[in-house]
């Protein structure tokens, strides 16, 4: 057995059986362009299919962005209400406390007239001992420090004083 390949065959040419130079580029063109449409027809067709996903989507999204809208259009009523609510909150602690703080100066301006009838009473108690001298209308000096009218007498011992009732 002989290790060599066999001779080559001769092709014959002949004009009509041999594809000529020209037809064969021209049979290469139409296949180039024929898979180049192939490969087109496909990113086509996967291009058109986003195209119109995208398009379903703006139509989701603009319902979603009017929603949007309408709520945040409701949230800025509702912040606008609760505004108005705290607003009168922070009126009434302002009047609370303004009428606290009324209550307290008449409290004291109160407590210092009490403490100032009850020291009157208590020298009109001692009217007889202490009295310097004796005014018109009944009135009456006491050591000098102001004049009274009154019959300095309390009900009972520690209830004296013309506050003690309320």
């Amino acid at each position: 057995m002989s290790t060599q390949p066999p001779p080559p065959q001769q092709q014959q040419q002949s004009p009509t059986s041999s594809p000529t130079l020209s037809q064969r580029t021209l049979e290469a063109k139409a296949a180039f362009t024929a898979s180049l449409r192939s490969v087109g027809a496909n990113y086509d067709a996967e291009l058109r299919d986003r195209a119109r996903t995208l398009h379903g989507n703006a139509a989701a999204l603009d319902k979603q962005e009017a929603e949007l809208r309408r709520t945040t259009a409701e949230l800025r009523r509702q912040n606008e209400q609760w505004e108005r609510v705290a607003d009168t909150a922070r009126e009434g602690l302002k009047e609370i406390g303004d009428v606290q703080n009324w209550a307290e100066l008449i409290e004291r301006d109160l407590l210092i007239v009490e403490e100032m009838l009850r020291e009157v009473e208590a020298r009109e108690e001692g009217v007889g001992e202490e009295a310097e001298e004796e005014g018109e209308e009944g009135r009456m000096m006491i050591d000098g420090k102001g004049k009274g009218k009154g019959n300095g007498k309390g009900e009972e011992e520690g209830k004296g004083g013309w506050l003690r009732w309320w």
